[in-house]
């Protein structure tokens, strides 16, 4: 009978596993300030991009209801001025970090630096 128990346990603690699983449980095991830092980065470009995108919009909708007024008008034109500056500094932050990483092996959002050879 004790057999038989103990072969119990040993069977039940191999098919019950407690350990967290998945995509999340395995990536919070390997932060490190580098990548919270480059993830950072990461979600403020994309964050701005989408911002100065939908500032785009937002724009255009006013230009088309404006309905001839100059005043209004000319704040449409303004706006989307104003967010296409936006999203052109944001894709050359992007491109500019892309080029330090090709050229030189600075990866700003992973924050490592090739040695020097």
């Amino acid at each position: 009978m004790q057999n038989l128990l103990a072969y119990g346990n040993t069977m039940l603690a191999e098919t019950i596993n407690l350990k967290p699983t998945g995509g999340l449980a395995g990536s919070l095991t390997g932060l490190t300030i580098n990548s919270i830092v480059g993830g950072g980065l990461k979600l403020i470009l994309i964050v701005a991009a989408l911002a100065f995108f939908f500032i785009l919009v937002m724009g255009g909708v006013n230009w088309i209801i404006s309905g001839g007024d100059k005043a209004k008008t000319e704040g449409a034109r303004n706006q989307i001025t104003a967010a296409l500056v936006g999203l052109v500094i944001v894709f050359s932050a992007w491109a500019i970090a892309q080029l330090l990483a090709s050229f030189f092996g600075i990866e700003i959002f992973n924050l490592t630096i090739d040695p020097i050879q």
